[in-house]
């Protein structure tokens, strides 16, 4: 029973997320699912890794499908993206932890950002996903 009302829970939550939340619950899985492949990388269990890591990159990948192409940093936004992509293929396929260590860190960044991003649509300035 519990497991179905935090389900719920989840499911409202996203339902009533702004576009940034959103963003920024996404960037939560990524970064879960990103740290979940180095720790799998680290203890060689590389089907593990694989999992956490693709999960990672589905994640990135909606990144860049959801861009606003209108906005100015669209393009940027989307080389940053696919750039973070490149990483985790690498570090998934040669079993290195480095390169999705590089980009857990960018995407905590990131993370603050888009909570940046969500105080300020908050306060009406209509601030949105590149």
């Amino acid at each position: 029973m519990l497991t179905s009302q935090r389900n719920k829970y989840l499911e409202t939550s996203i339902q009533t997320a702004t576009p940034a939340q959103l963003l920024v619950m996404l960037c939560d899985g990524a970064i879960r699912f990103c740290r979940g492949g180095i720790e799998a990388i680290k203890s060689n269990k590389y089907d593990e890794a694989n999992n956490n890591l693709c999960r990672a990159q589905e994640i990135i990948s909606e990144f860049i499908v959801t861009l606003d192409r209108q906005s100015p940093i669209a393009d940027n936004l989307s080389r940053l993206y696919e750039y973070f992509n490149f990483r985790l293929i690498e570090a998934n396929t040669k079993k290195l932890a480095a390169p999705a260590e590089e980009v857990l860190g960018y995407l905590l960044e990131l993370k603050e950002t888009w909570i940046q991003a969500a105080k300020l649509a908050n306060q009406g300035s209509g601030t949105s996903h590149g």
